[in-house]
């Protein structure tokens, strides 16, 4: 059952000094910007309990989906470039064999388990009850292994230093603990290791023409909403820096894509 949403300090900086974003704040939900450092994000998220019992993705994707069907502007014209510079998403697979390698990597929110290809060996962390059993086998297949739990606290309990790669593959958007995750995944990771990060673009001009019925609104399990400048402000806060891999699409791109390495 939908549990009543608690008050949250900025995930970013924990300020206190929200202020609301009332056209894109619909009852229950408030969205707001920090007072202190810009970070907007949902200040009243369910519990992830709540996360996973009733806004499941494999529940809410379809429903979704559909709800904002024709609410992005640019995307047709950001896909022609993408493809006329062979920036796709369907070669990523072949970047993560290069990012990490050729290692040992984690995809937090890995869904059904099967988004790392081989030779790289798959761990993950899944909050969905039923997708976590089907990726666990499937890692465990392949020598790694899927733990269930919340990405902030699951993180935790993987071995330091160990990981030559983590995915957040359309995750940190939906994590209340953005810190906390982040600081795990450093703890986690090698030193030569890299993140890869995707998460809507709140500074695209699909968000700014549209309004309220972009499609990077997701309530309430969308809590957190990135620019390219905040996700370089909470990636300094523990050691890394960004490198936008979507850079020449990104202003009429409604996602950011970055790989996070740790600063020299």
């Amino acid at each position: 059952m939908l549990d009543t949403p608690t008050y949250r300090q900025c995930p970013a900086c924990q300020g206190d000094e929200p202020s609301l974003l009332e056209a894109f704040s619909p009852d229950p939900w408030t969205v707001a910007s920090c007072g202190a450092c810009n970070f907007v994000y949902l200040t009243n998220p369910p519990s992830y309990e709540a996360l996973e019992e009733d806004f499941a993705w494999e529940k809410t994707y379809v429903e979704k989906k559909t709800a904002t069907k024709g609410s992005t502007w640019f995307s047709p014209l950001g896909r022609k470039i993408k493809a006329a510079t062979k920036m796709t998403g369907r070669n990523r697979e072949a970047k993560y064999i290069d990012w990490f390698n050729g290692g040992k990597v984690i995809d937090i929110g890995c869904g059904w388990g099967n988004r790392i290809p081989a030779p790289l060996i798959p761990f993950g962390i899944e909050l969905s009850t039923a997708m976590h059993e089907r990726a666990d086998a499937h890692m465990k297949a392949r020598g790694g292994y899927c733990l269930h739990g919340a990405g902030a606290e699951a993180i935790w309990d993987f071995p330091e230093n160990a990981f030559d790669g983590v995915i957040m593959n359309s995750y940190l958007e939906h994590e209340t603990e953005v810190m906390k995750v982040l600081e795990g995944t450093a703890r986690a990771l090698k030193p030569s290791g890299a993140i890869f990060v995707r998460v809507p673009n709140y500074a695209s001009l699909n968000r700014k023409v549209i309004g309220p019925k972009w499609c990077g609104f997701r309530y309430p399990d969308h809590v957190n909403y990135f620019t390219p400048d905040s996700l370089r402000q909470v990636a300094a806060k523990v050691g890394f820096t960004v490198q936008i891999t979507n850079a020449l699409t990104l202003p009429i791109d409604d996602n950011i894509n970055a790989l996070l390495r740790r600063a020299l």
